[in-house]
C-alpha cells in the first residue's frame, strides 16, 4: 500500500491537498480506513473553509452534504450544507463528479483532480480537489462518509503558479 500512497500523493498539486491527504493517512490504523470519529477538525483548522463531509447513501445521488466550509458557499453562491448531491449545481460536469464520487464512496479509493470552471459563472476559478473515504464506525461495513477538500484559486493565480514552477 505504501507505493500506492506515494504515487497518489505525487499527483497532488497544491499543499492543501497534500496536507489533508497526509492527515487522513495518519488517521488510518492497521491499514484500514479512518472513520469520521478519527477526524478532528482542530487538527486541520487552516483547511476548514475548504472542507466538506458527505453522508453516503446507497443511492449515490441521494447522498447528503453534512457539512460544507465557507469557501464552498462562496463558490456555489448559497449554503450547500444539507443538500443532496443531486441538488448541487454541477452543470455539464455532473458525470465527471458522479464518477469521482462513486470511486471514493463505493470503491473506497481516494480520488483527486483539477477542474477549471467548477460551475457556471465560475469559469475564472481553478478547483483543486480531493475526496477521501471514511469507513463506517461501530462495526459498520463500507464507506459511510466522504471527506472532501475543494481548494479554489483564480485562473490568473494558476497561470502564475505554473509559470513559477516551470
Amino acid at each position: 500500500m505504501g507505493s500506492i500512497n506515494i504515487a497518489f500523493r505525487a499527483q497532488l498539486v497544491v499543499p492543501e491537498q497534500r496536507q489533508l491527504y497526509d492527515y487522513w493517512l495518519s488517521r488510518t490504523e492497521g491499514g484500514g480506513l479512518p472513520t469520521r470519529a478519527d477526524i478532528n477538525p482542530a487538527h486541520i483548522p487552516r483547511l476548514l473553509p475548504f472542507i466538506s463531509l458527505i453522508d453516503v447513501d446507497d443511492a449515490l445521488h441521494q447522498s447528503r452534504v453534512r457539512l460544507a466550509g465557507t469557501r464552498l458557499r462562496d463558490v456555489y453562491d448559497r449554503e450547500i450544507t444539507g443538500l443532496r448531491i443531486e441538488e448541487l449545481d454541477l452543470g455539464p460536469k455532473r458525470d465527471y463528479w458522479m464518477a469521482a464520487y462513486r470511486h471514493t464512496a463505493v470503491d473506497g479509493k481516494p480520488t483527486q483532480g483539477i477542474v477549471r470552471g467548477p460551475r457556471v459563472n465560475k469559469e475564472h476559478l481553478v478547483q483543486y480537489w480531493i475526496r477521501l473515504p471514511l469507513a463506517a464506525g461501530n462495526g459498520g461495513k463500507g464507506i459511510s462518509m466522504v471527506l472532501c477538500l475543494d481548494y479554489f484559486i483564480s485562473g490568473l493565480e494558476e497561470e502564475e503558479r505554473q509559470a513559477n514552477s516551470a
